[in-house]
């Protein structure tokens, strides 16, 4: 009867907590500011909506000491059980993160070589160590590699990657930026990765119709022998070619 009781009490108020971004049994104390707030990214866009700029600043996750527990409104030091009710705060934790979540369908887990927590299952991922983070195992092998690929602002919303809570892709020319900002650029006829300019998906059939509009393009006589120069971003190709091809560089 106690052991049930016990367990009762660890598990008591599971996902009955938390924000928009985590649901977990305790609160933390912004090492920065002395503040409360859910979670480092509750902290995070608070603190961006102030007026001074001056005043803006992200918290250092790692650096969290304090939390409070979210069912006795006991401040301790960061543990996952709260020392006073003996509720488990989140029933993923992570010391080095100072991490807690109840939501453990995310298959939380933590990389060493990225520094922070990642969700997805251990299993089901790999650290690219000349990209700089974790990817699906379908890419092992199967991708073109840029480093740090992962440590830079997606190119469309200009949200840091690295820890960023949306999904992310990773294109043909090894560039990343989010799906959905991807899904959003491919949707407005837009197949060039910003960054270097590379086609993002085959575009054989498109230079086939161009090919087919040229040819049944009669150029006036003084341009019709002239040669061009042209560079391919696509495959980082330079050649010559007659002036008509112009129109068909990407």
């Amino acid at each position: 009867m106690e052991a049930s009781s016990a367990n009762e009490r660890l598990h008591f108020g599971k996902m009955g907590y938390g924000c928009q971004h985590y649901r977990r049994r305790c609160k933390i104390r912004a090492p920065c500011c002395n503040e409360v707030f859910w979670c480092r990214h509750c902290h995070n866009e608070a603190s961006s909506l102030l007026k001074n700029p001056m005043d803006r600043h992200e918290i250092v996750r790692q650096g969290v000491k304090q939390v409070i527990c979210s069912v006795c409104d006991t401040e301790q030091p960061v543990a996952q059980l709260c020392s006073n009710c003996g509720v488990n705060m989140g029933e993923y934790f992570c010391a080095i993160c100072m991490f807690f979540d109840d939501d453990t369908e995310k298959e939380h887990f933590h990389c060493h070589d990225c520094g922070i927590c990642r969700v997805g299952g251990r299993d089901n991922f790999f650290h690219c160590k000349k990209c700089g983070s974790c990817y699906a195992i379908a890419l092992r092998d199967n991708h073109l590699c840029v480093e740090n690929s992962m440590r830079h602002h997606c190119p469309i919303c200009y949200e840091y990657l690295f820890d960023s809570l949306k999904d992310t892709t990773v294109m043909k020319c090894g560039h990343t930026m989010h799906c959905e900002c991807y899904y959003e650029m491919i949707k407005r006829n837009k197949y060039c990765c910003p960054i270097c300019s590379k086609s993002v998906i085959d575009m054989s059939r498109t230079w086939k119709r161009i090919d087919e509009e040229i040819e049944a393009t009669v150029m006036p006589e003084d341009y019709r022998h002239k040669k061009v120069c042209a560079y391919y971003d696509s495959c980082s190709y330079r050649t010559t070619c007659c002036f008509i091809s112009e129109s068909r560089i990407s």
